[in-house]
This record gives structure tokens, C-alpha cells and sequence, in this order.
């Protein structure tokens, strides 16, 4: 676990040096916030007006913490980079390294997108004061309850997009495969929470991704009770668990083919 931790410091401080880039990256994240704020405004006559249990103001709040959770991500990059390690052969010389590929891939991650998420959630909230003069009801051991339910489902992302990458042991390019999942969590999970589908879409994404990745946090953060949150905890320790083991038998699998043909 150390050794983890290690790789998690390492790559805060060298993102530390590209802080800048950050914020300025923040300007298409504001840009999309102000047209879905502008958007909600028109859909909604009336402030406190309720749309399938949610006002205008928790439905901005509900899209500026997906947006969070997914703007920081970096999702692309992460399933690029392990898609040329296993295309280029590279990921060769990690299988006798001290430590696990996968735990390796997630560690570099999360230290990759911490900094990022920072600046992102500071300046999140400060244009949710800025658009709206408001903030959510909730108290320092909820906000901590959030943040905790923030990064598990950041974790498991990560984990579903390296099972997504390591598929390139099979196939010539996995990059399909993330943009079908990227598309899923974009517009089932970020612009509209579960509530806004159909019944029977509804029993579907309760049991999806979406629930555990973007819906969970931001209803949370905008709806948030005790028992919605111990559901959400436990789905997201559940998920973590499977999306580790398929990636575990992904990996597993991809080496012993290379093992195989000589690699």
C-alpha cells in the first residue's frame, strides 16, 4: 500500500507544475455550466417549482457535481496510455515490476486527476454561488459522506477504464469501447439524474455504472439522507470489488497470451 501512496504523492507534485493549464482548462467546463444553468432556467417558470422531485436549484447543483466528477476525470487519457502500453509491448516490462499493473495504472491516475479536481470542485462551487446564491443544506460530516462517495466513484471509473484499456490485449484498439461508455455516463449520469428516465430505464441505471459513478455524489450533495447514502457506499465497494476482479482477469488473461505467443 506504501508503494501506492508513493506513486499518488509523486504524481500530485509533478501536476502541481501544470496548474495553470488546469484553470484554464476550466473555461469549457464554465461555458457548459452556463448553458445547461440557462437551460434549467427556462425549463423551470418557477424557482421552487418541483420536476420529478427536484428544484431548479438542485437540478444546477446535481450537474455541477457530475460535471466535476467527470471533467477531472481524464478518462480518455487514462484508457489511451493503457492501450499503447499493451499495443507497444511496454506493458511487458511492468509484469515483473514490484507492484500490480492495475494498482499501478490507478495509483498514477488518482495522483494524475487529485490536483484537478481540487481546482475543479473549488471553482465548481464558486460558480454554483456565482449562478445561483445558494448552497446545498448540509453539514461538515455530510460534505465528508460526499467527498468520500466522490472518490469511490472516481476509483471506479478509473478501474472500468482500465478493464476498457486492457482490452487492447484482444483487439486492435479499445478506444470504441470508451466512447460507448463515455456517451453512457455523459448522458444518462451527468445532464440528468435517474429520476428523469422512464420506470424502466430507472431499474436499469439503479444497478448501472451511472448509480455509482456521477448519480450517487451529486444526489448527495443536493438530497442528501442516511439511508441513500449507506445504499450508495455499499453499491460503490460492491463495484469496486467486481470492476478490480475484471480487470484482474483481463490483465490475467492478456498475459498469459502473451506468455503464450512469446512475448
Amino acid at each position: 500500500m506504501r508503494k501506492y501512496l508513493f506513486i499518488i504523492k509523486t504524481q500530485i507534485m509533478s501536476n502541481l507544475q501544470y496548474v495553470f493549464n488546469i484553470v484554464f482548462g476550466f473555461i469549457g467546463y464554465f461555458i457548459m455550466l452556463f448553458i445547461l444553468f440557462n437551460l434549467w432556467k427556462y425549463l423551470y417558470s418557477d424557482q421552487s417549482e418541483l420536476i420529478n422531485g427536484y428544484t431548479m436549484t438542485q437540478m444546477t447543483w446535481y450537474v455541477i457535481v457530475t460535471e466535476i466528477l467527470w471533467m477531472s476525470l481524464g478518462g480518455r487519457k487514462l484508457c489511451n496510455k493503457i492501450s499503447k502500453d499493451v499495443r507497444s509491448g511496454n506493458i511487458t516490462y511492468n509484469i515483473n515490476k514490484p507492484y500490480n499493473y492495475i494498482g499501478y495504472c490507478l495509483s498514477t491516475h488518482l495522483g494524475d486527476i487529485f490536483v484537478k479536481g481540487l481546482i475543479y470542485t473549488f471553482l465548481g462551487m464558486l460558480t454554483g454561488l456565482l449562478f445561483l446564491k445558494s448552497f446545498p443544506d448540509l453539514t461538515l460530516v455530510n460534505i465528508i459522506v460526499v467527498l468520500i462517495t466522490s472518490i469511490l466513484a472516481t476509483s471506479i471509473s478509473a478501474l472500468i477504464i482500465i478493464a476498457i484499456g486492457l482490452i487492447s490485449f484482444f483487439i486492435e484498439d479499445s478506444g470504441p469501447f470508451y466512447w460507448v461508455y463515455s456517451k453512457i455516463i455523459l448522458v444518462l449520469g451527468t445532464i440528468f439524474p435517474i429520476e428523469y428516465f422512464p420506470n424502466i430505464i430507472q431499474k436499469i441505471l439503479n444497478y448501472s455504472p451511472v448509480y455509482v459513478v456521477s448519480y450517487g455524489p451529486a444526489k448527495l450533495f443536493v438530497d442528501f439522507s442516511w439511508d441513500k447514502a449507506i445504499s450508495i457506499v455499499l453499491a460503490q465497494i460492491i463495484y469496486i470489488l467486481i470492476a478490480y476482479s475484471i480487470c484482474y482477469f483481463i490483465y490475467k488473461k492478456g498475459v498469459k497470451r502473451i506468455n503464450v505467443n512469446g512475448g
